[in-house]
């Protein structure tokens, strides 16, 4: 080979892309994202026992990563441990959606504000762009997807607020939440509502007004609580029965 080749070959290199390496997921991540998912949509519901064996066998797993999973989900008050005698999925009262929600409410005001505020024209743009997409999901009527894509859009806006402190808390108050947040979706008028209401978040985040974004972001978040606990609630006909829980 002549140096007239090797230098040409040795171009080329240098344009050809290096492909990223793909890195799988650890078994016991993707198990824990598939139970999560399973709690909040409804496959398993409120009060429901975890049988490893029989999500093993649904997972294709062993029990192992079934277990790790449980763990970490009951630190995320998905899941209550019972000791001696497995796991269930935790149950949800309407005091706790009203205390639950009332925190969040307050957190995702200030963030709001914070963010109106502070976030950069890419943050912005970012966030644009996600509530582009979920209003064409919401259009669509396909809820997995607009849920997904809601959750992300308050994470951002959270994340706008350039207040690590305020992220922390709401990470944590969004785990616990995010199934009731889900049940939210069955009322196909607080949908509409709530797409609403986002519409609002977003025109006033565009125009940096931090009151009025705040503001539509505390009623947005307390709607989503009355929503809930009005699904908790019996109907009349249903008074002489013994209620099922409705919350996924």
């Amino acid at each position: 080979m002549n140096d007239l080749d090797a230098g040409a070959m040795t171009s080329q290199s240098e344009r050809r892309p290096v492909a990223a390496i793909v890195r799988p997921k650890p078994l016991h991540e993707t198990v824990v994202e598939r139970l999560r998912d399973m709690i909040v949509e409804g496959e398993l519901a409120s009060g429901e026992r975890l049988h490893d064996a029989n999500l093993a066998r649904i997972l294709q797993v062993s029990r192992t990563p079934i277990r790790e999973a449980t763990k970490l989900l009951a630190t995320e008050g998905l899941v209550d441990l019972l000791p001696g005698r497995g796991a269930r999925v935790s149950e949800l009262s309407i005091e706790d959606i009203l205390d639950l929600f009332e925190a969040i409410a307050g957190v995702e005001r200030h963030a709001c504000e914070l963010a109106a505020e502070r976030m950069s024209e890419r943050d912005l743009d970012k966030l644009q762009r996600a509530h582009k997409r979920m209003a064409r999901h919401h259009s669509a009527g396909e809820r997995q997807p607009y849920f997904k894509l809601n959750h992300e859009i308050h994470l951002g806006i959270v994340a706008a607020s350039k207040n690590a402190t305020l992220q922390a808390i709401h990470a944590s108050l969004m785990s616990r939440a995010r199934r009731a947040r889900y049940a939210a979706l069955a009322s196909h008028a607080r949908w509409i509502e709530a797409m609403g209401e986002h519409d609002l978040i977003m025109a006033a985040l565009t125009a940096r007004d931090s009151r009025r974004a705040g503001e539509i972001m505390r009623q947005h978040d307390l709607g989503t609580a009355l929503s809930i606990v009005a699904a908790l609630k019996p109907r009349p006909n249903e008074a002489d029965t013994v209620p099922s829980d409705p919350v996924p």
